[in-house]
């Protein structure tokens, strides 16, 4: 199904500059001088820019990494709870801005944010006749808070990068710094194009205060809809910026001075391979290229993502003889697929994008902790890795299901409360098959599980971590594990995942909460209405009462443990663990299907590995079956 354009929205996409490598270097600052990558068995799984410049990639085997760039600093990625937490505290920063509350976070290091409220508040306060002294309020209820502007450039760069001079065609605007792009002044009263000079300035204001803050630097793109944000951020990387001006459409009954000019949204996305659009796949853009070429496209396996030797440009496929939604349908449709897939397809190629940017959620569906292993057969063994994933598990819940309790009762500095309560506690493993009488093994990765009730101690401020990691085992996971493997021993188990799911949000007046908790709001009255209370009882005279303030008991959530450093990464000193969220899953390795970060993906495009049993994208997967290869 097609739908027409709309871009009354304006959409902000950031996309944090070498994230997983930036989260290390904030941590060793010394790093930020050295080439730096972040492996994963044989890979490179992302690396600095200081290291892009020598050479290095992504996807890139270890040994050729060495050989290209011999005093690179290899930092092994095992554990994700430093990558979670640096992404959600810079989730947090950015959704302090929006309005609406619509941001979206797209894996660990993008997030959308939508804040078509905010811009439309601002271009009403605008005076137009003198826009390059503007005020951008940043909050609806105190017009001192903001940041001065010049509504008459865009900041930034711009696609087209200079939008040529109504009075003077031939000379573009290079005249101007970088940091800026004057607003052709034919168009200064188009409301889009104002709309979008609002926002580009907001997401500089944005770019600048998160590095100073926070010390992150992002790319950022500016546009109508999620695709063409997105897009537009990769023209200038990093630490950068880029705003996709009109005209988005040129109708075909346009008799103004702007006829016959080509869109710049088509200008823009025609270029782009199709493998490269948001929202169109590995599986999908292969089938179309292979429809456009007629023939299967050549791969580069030398190479271990497996790109494409032969480029199919947006443009190819638009203008390829009798393209349209109905052909796509075919080419993509069949068991399996989405409903209406051509013309979506069609809509993207076109740079249209309805979808919008959905509101944050307040608490994930589940937290799902899991590692794999080469055999786990005798109950030492599971107990052990019971005992690390248990621990995983409560360290999760502490940081995702826990916020700073306001209530003036709450006993102690920073007291914590419980944002919600999962009720059921799973425990999933894979037994390997038993060997066939020719001694091979029949490959299988179905898993099996039990579940039950979370025991209420799991939410207890009143004992360490560990303390209740080992009444989890004893009371719960152990006697699950017995029902699920009866036998004494030899299970030849390849996985164990430990999970709390069914979330029960608890009552809150905040953004988002479940509604007023009825015990605080009896609690706030009674501390109100205290002072105004009249009690019947006999007083003497002349007796002054003082009201003498008592000390509670401190209630404190005990400090997470600190896991030890992974081999490998004694160049970062005593902290240095790291993941990356587009890891091939292999051993050792925390599967985060499930999680915050994932659980509103679009699990069209994921495909199942069919030698271990990860979760990945579909366009990682020739990735995956390469390591693989190397492996045997």
């Amino acid at each position: 199904m097609t739908v027409m354009r709309n871009d009354q929205r304006i959409i902000i996409h950031f996309d944090y500059d070498c994230f997983y490598a930036s989260v290390f270097e904030n941590e060793n600052p010394s790093l930020k001088a050295l080439p730096l990558a972040v492996q994963q068995k044989q890979i490179i799984v992302t690396c600095n820019y200081e290291a892009r410049r020598r050479g290095l990639r992504k996807l890139q085997l270890i040994h050729e990494a060495k050989t290209t760039c011999p005093d690179v600093v290899i930092v092994l990625g095992e554990e994700l709870g430093r990558f979670r937490d640096a992404s959600k505290s810079l989730y947090k920063f950015l959704e302090s801005f929006a309005w609406s509350g619509k941001v979206e976070r797209l894996g660990f290091d993008e997030v959308f944010l939508d804040v078509t409220d905010l811009v439309e508040y601002n271009q009403a306060l605008l005076n137009y006749h003198d826009l390059s002294h503007s005020f951008f309020q940043l909050k609806r209820e105190d017009p001192t808070i903001g940041f001065s502007f010049n509504a008459a450039e865009i900041a930034g760069h711009t696609f087209p990068e200079h939008p040529p001079d109504p009075n003077n065609p031939s000379h573009p605007q290079d005249f101007l710094p970088r940091s800026c792009t004057a607003v052709p002044k034919y168009d200064i009263n188009d409301s889009l194009l104002l709309r979008l000079t609002l926002g580009s300035h907001l997401a500089q204001h944005l770019r600048w205060s998160m590095e100073e803050e926070k010390g992150y630097t992002s790319t950022v793109g500016i546009s109508t809809n999620k695709l063409l944000s997105k897009l537009a951020g990769n023209i200038h990387k990093p630490k950068a910026q880029t705003t996709l001006i009109p005209p988005y459409e040129i109708l075909a009954d346009d008799y103004n001075e702007t006829a016959g000019r080509e869109s710049n949204v088509t200008m823009f996305i025609d270029s782009h391979d199709i493998g490269k659009i948001p929202g169109i796949g590995f599986k999908m853009s292969h089938s179309i290229r292979n429809h456009i070429l007629s023939r299967p496209a050549e791969f580069d396996d030398g190479l271990i993502y497996g790109e494409t030797k032969e480029q199919v440009t947006v443009r190819d496929v638009r203008l390829f003889p009798n393209m349209c939604p109905e052909l796509l349908e075919t080419l993509l449709g069949g068991a399996g697929a989405e409903q209406g897939i051509g013309g979506k397809t069609w809509n993207l190629i076109n740079g249209i994008d309805d979808t919008e940017v959905r509101q944050m959620k307040r608490v994930p569906t589940q937290i799902s902790i899991e590692d794999s292993y080469m055999r786990l057969d005798t109950l030492p063994e599971v107990m052990k890795e019971l005992r690390m994933l248990a621990t995983s598990l409560i360290k999760r819940m502490h940081a995702d299901l826990l916020e700073d309790d306001e209530d003036p009762d709450a006993v102690g500095l920073g007291a914590k409360r419980w944002l919600a309560h999962p009720k059921t506690l799973r425990l999933t493993t894979r037994p390997r098959p038993p060997l066939n009488a020719d001694g091979t093994r029949t490959r299988s990765f179905n898993r099996i599980s039990r579940s039950g009730p979370v025991p209420n101690f799991i939410f207890t401020f009143k004992e360490s971590i560990d303390a209740i990691v080992e009444k989890l085992i004893q009371v719960a996971l152990i006697p699950m594990f017995k029902r699920l493997h009866p036998q004494q021993a030899g299970w030849n188990l390849s996985l164990i995942n430990v999970a709390v799911t069914n979330m029960v949000e608890a009552a809150s007046e905040g953004k988002g909460g479940g509604g007023r908790d009825i015990g605080r709001m009896f609690k706030r009255q009674e501390e109100v209405l205290k002072v105004w209370r009249v009690e019947d009882r006999d007083v003497p005279p002349d007796t002054i009462f003082h009201e003498d303030e008592q000390d509670g008991d401190t209630a404190q959530v005990d400090d997470a443990v600190q896991a030890k450093p992974s081999a490998g990464s004694e160049a970062l000193g005593p902290i240095t663990a790291g993941s990356e969220d587009m890891m091939i899953l292999t051993q050792n390795t925390v599967d985060e299907n499930g999680v915050w970060e994932e659980d509103e993906e679009d699990e069209g495009n994921m495909e199942v590995c069919h030698e271990c049993g990860s979760v990945m994208p579909a366009f990682a997967m020739a990735a995956h079956e390469r390591y693989h290869a190397l492996e045997n």
